[in-house]
């Protein structure tokens, strides 16, 4: 048995959703704010029942989503209280990595602790999103770094033994990174997985295509803005291997509405932009709503809550609460983090 703040996240399975005929059409949201606490936090998901999360401050807990209660716990690794903000799960075990400099992954342990399963140290670590293909296989990405031969490329680690060890890719494995190329850890999604196919999102608007989990790997570009340090690909979510959508911006620049998403068809070979010169500006996460046939999109931001219904080319926005994450719990009903807090998001 394992016996931490996890217990609850430990023997719980991702919740699956068909693809329907629905076509939801959103005109408002209602927010409920459920948990406030001094952190920021960018790294949630959703398992059956509950909601885990990790922030900065070393805090990481889960939510009850049948009681909306809330447990949390603290991990320090020395003096350090590091700053959590990618999560991932697989159906008994709960992951949690740092950004950083070191870099700390840690999984779900024996006798009530997080147990360290990857550290990584020196100038330039930082590592930005997680995600397990399967029960075994997993992959998180981080921003470019020189490791053996190939020169310098994306920090990608891998594991094929249920996180219990991790391997570092070499940049001879990889497409030859951007100077300064990274990816943004503003909502741990700029990795998306279906089946054996993963889709990686960078800081110079490009995309990481691998068709085998990992062992080999390809590049795509995208026409999104991506020339300045803040500019970039945030978020990208794929509804099934062909359709899939990409947003960000820059930061720094919010209320920037041009060349900040875009859409594929054919699985991210190429990309066409979408709503142009229109909202939405800059945002940190976007989702399709499940059983939308892909017609249906979320995206978040501190500069709110927006929705389209036929697939990114028109918007409305819905809310301007400000969030940097969330995922669906169901066609109409999310959970959403931010500044000091996570909220219920209900769809009407």
């Amino acid at each position: 048995m394992k016996y931490t703040i996890s217990v609850i996240l430990t023997l719980l399975i991702l919740s699956s959703c068909g693809k329907s005929e629905k076509k939801p059409q959103f005109s408002s949201v209602v927010v409920k704010t459920i948990y406030e606490d001094s952190l920021s936090i960018r790294a949630i998901e959703i398992m059956a029942g509950s909601l885990a999360f990790a922030a900065n401050n070393g805090k990481f807990g889960a939510v009850d989503l049948k009681t909306d209660q809330v447990r949390t716990s603290e991990q320090k690794y020395d003096t350090i209280l590091p700053e959590f903000r990618a999560v991932a799960h697989t159906a008994t075990d709960f992951f949690m990595l740092s950004v950083g400099n070191p870099a700390l992954l840690y999984k779900t342990g024996n006798q009530g602790k997080m147990e360290l399963v990857y550290k990584e140290e020196g100038e330039g670590v930082f590592y930005d999103a997680m995600h397990f293909w399967n029960d075994r296989e997993g992959i998180a990405v981080g921003d470019s770094r020189a490791v053996g031969s190939g020169g310098n490329c994306l920090s990608i680690i891998i594991t094929r033994n249920g996180g219990n060890t991790w391997r570092k890719l070499d940049c001879s494995s990889l497409p030859r990174g951007i100077e300064g190329e990274g990816a943004f850890a503003a909502s741990n999604t700029n990795i998306a997985t279906i089946g054996d196919k993963t889709w990686i999102a960078t800081t110079s608007s490009r995309i990481y295509f691998s068709g085998d989990k990992g062992k080999t790997w390809e590049v795509f570009t995208t026409p999104i803005v991506g020339d300045e340090p803040t500019e970039g690909i945030y978020s990208i979510d794929f509804y099934d291997e062909l359709l899939g959508v990409a947003i960000g911006g820059d930061y720094t620049k919010p209320d920037n509405t041009r060349a900040n998403k875009a859409i594929t068809r054919d699985g991210g070979m190429t990309w066409q932009l979408i709503a142009d010169g229109k909202e939405p500006s800059y945002k940190s996460c976007i989702q399709f709503v499940p059983d939308s046939k892909g017609q249906a999109l979320v995206a978040v931001g501190f500069t709110g809550v927006s929705f389209s219904g036929d697939s990114g080319v028109h918007w409305k926005k819905l809310s301007k609460e400000p969030f940097f994450t969330f995922r669906f719990l169901n066609d109409s009903i999310a959970y959403a983090a931010g500044k000091g807090r996570i909220s219920k998001l209900t769809f009407r």
